[in-house]
């Protein structure tokens, strides 16, 4: 079946999706007629009263859903973007007139720049798209910053062949259709009667069946979208971008939790500009390999089941079977699309401004180094913690004369001991020398309660790196204090302390040495004794 068949068959399931509602009306008018003028009586009153009641609250809900599928094309405010015209930045409204006019389409009257690896076109559509409405372009930040300008160029063709592969107007008709069936039948399964439900259900029925019939038209107009970025970007180029934009996504991922929330703990925030904007350092610092790491071994979102979009492998081997156009693949060596903008630090902060929640644009603002640092030292004073609030408690047990270990505390936490009581390092290196770790601290350290029944090799396993990471935050905060340990933003790795060489080298050697079952903390105390300034 052509698509051109294709196209009006689905467009006739459409219409049958609306005529669905006007017949459901019109016969329930036609039974309320015949009740109230032929039907009515005065032994049937409450049951013809009861009818007209279910029809009234009945159409209600025909009524509600029909034109909740009208509002389905209505452009809405957005609130989380930055709009920026001609005027602001020619340079990336050039390329976008350029992508619409290659795909024979006019370019869009709105352009929104968003805090996602992400870019679309909308349309406010009228009858469905039969008439042209106000179009709107939407641009995530991230995607400028992450692709060159060549895969870009390749995006925003795809963006626009969406409208500009149509071997008729009926497929963008019926495109648009899928979408306000989609909103209609959400809006019909959010009901809150009973009522809503059974008309919602008879809906439901008839849109499945309605995107199942259009769901190969979706996809050949995704692929067609690709041929026109291939056309337009060059083959490799748009291969590129579709290998690209799930790395893209994971990265960002990876950022916004690393790096952007780093000061959520702190009630800090990076510079201005820098929540979104540090994305590009990121970026920057990281081969292409490094980066794909960050998204290897996930598994990609499970697709909607009338998710239009093939698999991404399937539209590349599709467009690496076109002949090759003599064009790069738009590498490294290209400029990013980011480059496209003026002042990008500007447009950073302004997207930051619009995004983050008023309260949060309150909290104080901090250099990544400085950021770095009060993250690390509030990091090793948790880790920390636990372990000093065990060995008081154990030292303190031992003081009283208890024989042997004390009874295990389920509800032992990191509460209950005042910070002037908690031991040093030392004192936690002496009790590890008395003996104590295995004997008293382990059954004081906080654990679940199906922990807490572990006996023998298998309760020290368990607990060993609670306590390991108890004993390398006391000496993060040891090097810290004495100035031995520095930020590091390691944008190429993992943001935290810079620690002095011989430290890098031995440390993790000799925290094992002293968790280990039979302690051993003379490897911990060199390392302190061989370091300026730090007491061992």
């Amino acid at each position: 079946m052509t698509f051109r068949l294709r196209a009006v068959r689905a467009l006739v399931l459409l219409a049958g999706f609306y005529l669905m509602g006007v017949v459901l009306l019109a016969a329930m008018a036609v039974l309320d007629w015949l009740l109230v003028t032929r039907l009515l009586t005065e032994r049937a009153a409450w049951f013809e009263g009861t009818v007209l009641t279910v029809t009234v609250l009945l159409a209600v809900a025909i009524l509600r859903g029909m034109f909740a599928s009208l509002r389905a094309g209505r452009l809405g405010p957005v609130p989380h973007a930055v709009a920026v015209t001609p005027q602001d930045q020619p340079e990336l409204w050039e390329e976008v007139r350029a992508a619409a006019e290659v795909t024979g389409e006019r370019p869009p009257d709105e352009l929104y720049l968003v805090a996602e690896v992400n870019a679309g076109v909308a349309e406010q559509s009228r009858l469905l798209g039969l008439l042209p409405g106000r179009r709107r372009m939407l641009l995530g930040l991230p995607l400028l910053a992450g692709l060159t300008v060549p895969r870009l160029r390749a995006v925003l063709a795809h963006e626009f062949g969406h409208y500009g592969n149509l071997d008729t107007r009926l497929g963008g008709v019926t495109m648009r259709g899928r979408e306000a069936v989609l909103h209609t039948v959400e809006v019909f399964r959010g009901g809150s009667t009973q009522l809503h439900y059974a008309i919602g259900a008879l809906y439901v029925g008839y849109a499945r069946m309605f995107l199942r019939t259009s769901q190969s038209m979706a996809r050949h107009q995704e692929l067609a979208a690709d041929q026109v970025a291939a056309r337009h970007a060059g083959r490799d180029a748009t291969v590129a971008a579709l290998r690209t934009l799930p790395v893209l996504d994971a990265v960002h991922t990876h950022y916004l939790d690393t790096y952007a929330a780093m000061g959520g703990p702190l009630g800090a925030l990076p510079p201005v500009g820098e929540v979104h904007g540090g994305f590009r350092r990121l970026l920057a610092a990281r081969t292409a390999e490094r980066l794909a790491v960050l998204s290897a071994g996930q598994r990609p979102p499970r697709p909607h089941r009338y998710d239009s979009h093939p698999p991404t492998a399937e539209r590349i081997a599709l467009i690496e079977k076109l002949p090759a156009d003599g064009r790069t693949d738009g590498s490294s060596d290209e400029p990013a699309a980011v480059t496209l903008l003026h002042d990008p630090d500007r447009v950073f902060a302004a997207l930051e401004a619009r995004t983050l929640p008023p309260e949060a644009m309150r909290l104080r603002r901090m250099s990544w180094d400085d950021l770095v640092m009060a993250r690390a030292v509030a990091d090793a004073e948790g880790w920390s913690r636990p372990l000093r609030v065990a060995v008081a408690r154990a030292l303190r047990s031992s003081a009283q004369g208890a024989d042997g270990p004390a009874p295990v505390r389920r509800d032992a936490t990191a509460k209950g001991v005042p910070d002037d009581e908690l031991p040093g390092l030392e004192e936690v290196l002496n009790a590890f020398d008395r003996g104590l770790l295995w004997m008293a601290v382990a059954d004081r350290m906080p654990k679940p309660p199906r922990a807490a029944r572990l006996i023998g090799p298998s309760a020290r396993n368990f607990i060993r790196p609670k306590v390991f990471d108890g004993l390398a935050g006391m000496v993060h905060l040891r090097l810290a204090g004495a100035g031995h340990a520095t930020p590091d933003i390691a944008w190429s790795g993992q943001p935290g302390l810079a620690l002095p060489e011989a430290w890098e080298k031995d440390m993790d050697d000799a925290l094992d040495a002293a968790v280990a079952d039979m302690p051993d903390t003379a490897p911990l105390r060199a390392l302190l004794a061989d370091t300026p300034g730090v007491p061992a």
